[in-house]
């Protein structure tokens, strides 16, 4: 197994730092961000040093990442748009989906590589799933709720006779939950 890079060795913080710089430089400049990263690297006390070539490698990396993220997100988005879906429970299924297709093509290049897959990675991928499907739950209790609860001060209208039976039910309708 190769070592790991150095990159994977900083600490968070820096590692973030690292990110959001690529991006501001638009992917180049890697000399001047190493530079600058182990300048806060030895501000910090971080013995680490990092190369302009890794920090080349893991700025090439983060680019087809970040490009895939968001080609996904807007592929996500003209689907939705297309279906006419804007309930936002449905964009987690939607993205629960889109991970699923992502991960399946991840394992299978990985499988087709000398490399063993790592179980650590399945199982931060497993805890990434689980963690959007139930967030995607609670979303949609909370617009079940949020259902009743619009439907319910409707009902007290008619009962006060602040509006009609006729109307309420309108209302229902064009808020989407006959």
């Amino acid at each position: 197994m190769p070592p790991r890079s150095k990159v994977e060795m900083l600490p968070a913080e820096q590692r973030d730092w690292l990110k959001t710089a690529l991006k501001e430089s638009g992917f180049s400049g890697y000399e001047e961000i190493a530079d600058q990263l182990n300048a806060k690297l030895e501000v910090d006390g971080v013995s680490l040093r990092i190369h302009r070539a890794s920090v080349q490698r893991f700025g090439q990396e983060y680019q087809t990442f970040v490009k895939y993220q968001e080609e996904a997100s807007a592929w996500a988005v003209e689907w939705m748009q297309d279906q006419g879906l804007e309930d936002e429970a449905k964009r987690h299924s939607v993205l629960f989906q889109m991970l699923t297709s992502l991960a399946f093509k991840a394992m299978k290049d990985r499988m087709g590589s000398d490399d063993d897959v790592d179980p650590k990675e399945l199982h931060f991928l497993g805890k990434m799933m689980k963690d959007i499907m139930a967030s995607s739950g609670i979303r949609e209790n909370m617009l079940r709720d949020h259902k009743k609860a619009q439907g319910a001060k409707l009902d007290q209208a008619v009962e006060a006779g602040d509006i009609d039976k006729a109307a309420a039910q309108k209302a229902r309708e064009i808020m989407g939950f006959a």
